[in-house]
């Protein structure tokens, strides 16, 4: 669980400077469109309390880890959505989505699989 707690500490931290940049070119044509604003501003408050999640699920917590896997899931497909969606977000975003995704992409297949059984 460490590596997945890493990879989301990476996710927030993207997510929080995408916000922070947001804030400071708010004034930039390609900041200002509302469909960045807000899902900029969803994703860095989810991403936060993912990182809540995969922390307390690393200390045990089933009902954290599946709330992790939860969302993570639907992260994932949300920021699929985004890049694939032409013409809603510019393309500086769906790059900021797409590493956000890579990040999640090895936590969702980690915390998602069967722990093997040997005899």
């Amino acid at each position: 669980m460490r590596t997945v707690v890493w990879l989301i500490i990476g996710y927030a931290a993207v997510s929080l400077l995408t916000l922070m940049t947001m804030i400071a070119f708010r004034r930039a044509p390609a900041v200002a469109a509302d469909a960045v604003w807000v899902r900029g501003t969803l994703v860095a408050a989810a991403s936060l309390l993912t990182l809540f999640f995969a922390v307390r699920a690393a200390r045990g917590d089933r009902r954290m880890l599946l709330r992790l896997r939860v969302v993570t899931a639907v992260m994932l497909v949300a920021i699929v959505v985004i890049i694939a969606l032409p013409g809603l977000f510019p393309l500086w975003f769906k790059l900021e989505q797409g590493v956000c995704g890579l990040l999640l992409l090895p936590v969702v297949v980690q915390i998602n699989r069967r722990p093997v059984v040997r005899p």
